[in-house]
């Protein structure tokens, strides 16, 4: 079994936390990874978002693709290709991506007013 795989299977506690906040997500929004990290008790752990996003498990249904990062970009994926599905995962929820594939933040951003996990 690999690392990675193993990984999966055993979801830490600011994993599930992270996951929590993501699955609050509405449709049509955004969330920055940062911002992700700050609600899950994690501020200043935007990198721990990425990988506990890695580390979803491949059935999962968790709104992923409304993460992006803190310029409104998609961020690169060591798979190529994967930008372009989240790009359009998001257009089809009607979010609009400017010509440098840009979110507006001010726009699109999700913000929570009171957040129970």
């Amino acid at each position: 079994m690999s690392w990675n795989r193993t990984i999966k299977h055993e979801a830490t506690g600011a994993y599930k936390r992270i996951w929590a906040v993501i699955k609050k997500i509405p449709q049509g929004r955004v969330a920055t990874y940062g911002q992700i990290a700050f609600l899950a008790g994690l501020p200043h752990h935007a990198r721990q978002v990425g990988y506990a996003l890695n580390a979803l498990p491949d059935e999962s249904n968790l709104p992923w693709h409304r993460v992006i990062n803190s310029q409104g970009k998609v961020s690169l994926r060591a798979e190529p290709g994967c930008e372009k599905i989240q790009q359009r995962l998001l257009e089809e929820e009607g979010v609009i991506f400017d010509l440098n594939s840009r979110v507006s933040l001010e726009r699109f951003q999700w913000n929570p007013r009171v957040l129970k996990l």
